[in-house]
């Protein structure tokens, strides 16, 4: 990676409230490119509502996002608090491709279909040449004889190997994954992980919520460790899982192994 290169995604004192119930406060993030961030943390600790305010799927009421070195614009201010630039928000929405823990492919549309409809309506790529790339990342993830199946046809570990074809299809500059195993059993559970290791092992950005802490710790070139809606240890993975510093994450980990 060149030094020069402005990291995909910068997070700095984001703070996130639903009402009066706060969920992110003040955190930072910064995911290089060509690495992988995994975010980990009990249930309820801001891991999911920071990746979707990353993607601005959610609105933040304070703090920065720089994708790429541009930051986010935004007008207003607290509860208020918009981006200025619909346009703007489009186009980096498109950049950072969101695999979501239900899959979300749509029933009505054949497996290459659902791969191929956002390139095609969002970006207004040739159909053409989208269906040659689509069928490229169906063989990538190891489901390329499915390609004219429907969602119900497909097991669970497919059905979300498609949804990562889809998401590669838009040949983004980042990977957003929100607990991408955790609606499969183990076997299906460890078809995606291949397909995430693979991709990690391209030098893929990716920024990864997930409860295994097996796959954060081989993916993973940097490890957050969310508690209460902050950053409480952060660090290469083999000293967040080898030798965490504090009493929090020590517990974290200790329940997470007996799980």
């Amino acid at each position: 990676m060149q030094e020069n290169t402005p990291p995909v995604i910068e997070i700095h004192g984001l703070h996130k409230a639903y009402g009066d119930l706060e969920v992110l406060k003040g955190v930072d993030l910064v995911a290089p490119r060509g690495h992988v961030v995994a975010l980990i943390g009990s249930s309820g600790s801001g891991k999911s509502t920071l990746l979707r305010c990353a993607n601005l799927l959610e609105e933040s009421q304070q703090g920065e996002i720089v994708f790429e070195g541009e930051p986010i614009a935004w007008r207003g201010a607290g509860q208020g608090r918009h981006p200025a630039d619909r346009g703007q928000v489009t186009r980096i929405r498109t950049n950072l491709s969101m695999v979501f823990q239900q899959f979300n492919l749509w029933a009505h549309m054949t497996i290459l279909e659902n791969v191929m409809e956002a390139p095609v309506t969002v970006l207004k790529r040739d159909r053409a040449e989208v269906d040659a790339r689509a069928r490229q990342y169906l063989d990538k993830v190891g489901i390329g004889d499915k390609a004219d199946a429907w969602p119900a046809q497909l097991s669970g570990g497919q059905q979300q190997r498609a949804a990562i074809a889809r998401a590669l299809c838009m040949e983004p500059r980042a990977l957003l994954f929100d607990e991408p195993t955790s609606a499969l059993d183990p076997e299906l559970e460890q078809e995606v992980i291949k397909v995430i290791k693979d991709l990690a092992a391209e030098g893929r950005t990716m920024i990864i919520v997930t409860h295994d802490m097996r796959l954060a710790a081989d993916v993973a070139d940097h490890v957050v460790f969310l508690h209460l809606g902050k950053v409480e240890e952060e660090g290469p993975p083999e000293a967040v899982f080898g030798n965490p510093q504090t009493e929090r994450l020590r517990q974290f980990l200790s329940h997470t192994a007996h799980a």
